[in-house]
């Protein structure tokens, strides 16, 4: 009997300790030092060479789940994620950045890695719905008051996308005052990059109240610093900035060295989203200046990149990014509760065989059952929460569809005004240049005198004047129908 026990014990004791074993097994662990400098470099590439920064992460997540190092595993996605929304590919990162957060969230019990992801998440609804992004920053900010945080640098980070959101609501007093909050513990932190970033936000508030003079120093101080600092896509957006400020003061030829040196930085960013900023604001130099046929030809761009990329942009479609997501962690953890349930069987089966052995196995049995019980429970309310999250996957994607139809109509109407409009040129314009044409032919054959010939041709000059300037208003003008 007691050999038999024995054996029995045994037995449990395998079952229960099957993975210990199998890591005794295993390799030892490398050293985690070459995870942490891989991340290190992806994060210093951010604002130099984003397509690096995907590479070293991607490098560092490989590296991560091989060792089991979950510190570099949440690292990784987070900072994977920062690299694919300065790339500008925003479903990418909020892939990435809800991969993090359930790391930091779930096995890493990271307040301070969640709140770092919680402010990223933010930035992607920075600029396609306000209300979205404040909502994630007050997320951050109530999560780092509540947990009593004492990091300057993660608090100023806080106010500084505080200050972009209300800056992008229009509420420049509150804008600034985020903005002021967060330049102070800059200063004492002695992150120049984040004090550069600081410099052309304010810089855009500035632009953005009419304050020109203290736009333009603010925003000359932010050029200099990302310069020194080798921030190309800084330099890209202060570029943006003073170019618009000169823009508006008809300072044509300033605003033009501008825009060049800054889209050559932007470029070197491989910052879709900021190329595109720049091929608006040369369509508005352009427009400016009075040079219409520039100009249109920089707006047919931007109608085509906006249709191509509005879906991929859109708030709507980041939220379903998020739901899928919630999808795959229900199924995951579904999965996981099954595999301890079959694990728990095994116990069971056991337990069972060796029932009349002791009285001990019983209470084993006993404890065993309840479990069951619990997780048998625990699986309905998985169940059903998957399916309300497919009922709200199958009505974000109606609703999407909604949207793009809308917008795949708003596009062929504009389309339409654009065919209208080259028409309207052909057929406008050909008449008092042919008007022009004859009275030189005219006056060369000595048929009409040159006073007379004077004024028909000034009058056919203010017509093609009058023409142009309706054709600009009837293109600009959304409520005026047709042309």
């Amino acid at each position: 009997m007691k050999s038999l026990f024995a054996c029995f014990v045994t037995f449990l004791i395998l079952i229960a300790s099957q993975d210990s074993f199998a890591d005794l097994l295993a390799e030892p662990k490398q050293d985690t030092t070459e995870v942490n400098n891989l991340l290190d470099q992806g994060f210093d590439m951010r604002l130099t060479d984003a397509a690096q920064t995907v590479s070293y992460a991607d490098r560092a997540l490989r590296l991560a789940r091989k060792l089991n190092y979950g510190k570099g595993v949440a690292i990784a996605y987070r900072i994977k994620g920062l690299g694919e929304h300065y790339l500008g590919n925003d479903q990418k990162a909020i892939i990435n950045y809800l991969q993090a957060r359930s790391y930091y969230h779930n096995q890493l019990h990271n307040t301070l890695g969640e709140i770092n992801v919680i402010n990223n998440i933010g930035a992607l609804y920075l600029d396609i719905d306000y209300d979205k992004s404040l909502q994630y920053f007050n997320e951050a900010m109530n999560l780092y008051q509540s947990e009593k945080l004492s990091n300057k640098a993660l608090l100023a980070t806080i106010y500084l996308n505080l200050g972009n959101v209300y800056q992008r609501k229009l509420n420049f007093s509150k804008s600034l005052v985020n903005y002021d909050a967060c330049n102070k513990l800059v200063k004492e932190t002695g992150d120049k990059v984040m004090l550069t970033t600081v410099l052309q936000n304010m810089g855009v508030v500035y632009t953005a109240v009419g304050n020109y003079e203290k736009a333009k120093s603010l925003l000359f101080e932010a050029n200099k610093q990302a310069k020194a600092l080798d921030l190309n896509q800084y330099v890209a957006r202060t570029n943006l900035s003073l170019a618009e400020i000169f823009i508006a003061q008809s300072q044509f030829t300033d605003a033009e060295k501008w825009l060049k040196e800054g889209k050559a930085y932007a470029s070197i960013s491989k910052n879709e989203k900021l190329l595109d900023d720049y091929q608006t604001s040369f369509y508005e130099l352009e427009l400016k200046r009075k040079n219409f046929e520039q100009a249109l030809h920089y707006l047919q761009g931007i109608y085509r990149k906006d249709s191509i990329q509005y879906r991929a942009s859109s708030a709507a479609a980041l939220n379903i990014y998020q739901v899928k997501f919630r999808q795959d962690e229900l199924q995951q953890e579904n999965e996981v509760i099954q595999a301890k349930q079959r694990y728990n069987r095994n116990i069971t089966i056991a337990v069972v065989c060796l029932a009349v052995l002791l009285c001990v196995v019983v209470i084993l049995l006993v404890g065993n059952v309840k479990r069951k019980a619990e997780t048998n429970k625990r699986l309905t309310e998985l169940n059903n929460e998957i399916s309300v999250q497919k009922d709200n996957l199958d009505r974000i994607n109606h609703h999407l569809e909604e949207i793009i139809d809308e917008r795949t109509k708003d596009l062929q109407i504009k389309n339409k005004k654009l065919s209208e409009y080259s028409s309207y040129l052909s057929h406008q314009i050909r008449g008092p240049i042919a008007t022009l044409k004859g009275l030189m032919n005219l006056e060369k054959e000595g048929l009409v005198n040159q006073s007379e010939c004077i004024a028909m041709m000034v009058k056919c000059v203010g017509e093609i004047d009058d023409k142009i300037m309706d054709m600009s208003d009837m293109l600009h003008n959304p409520e005026r129908a047709g042309l």
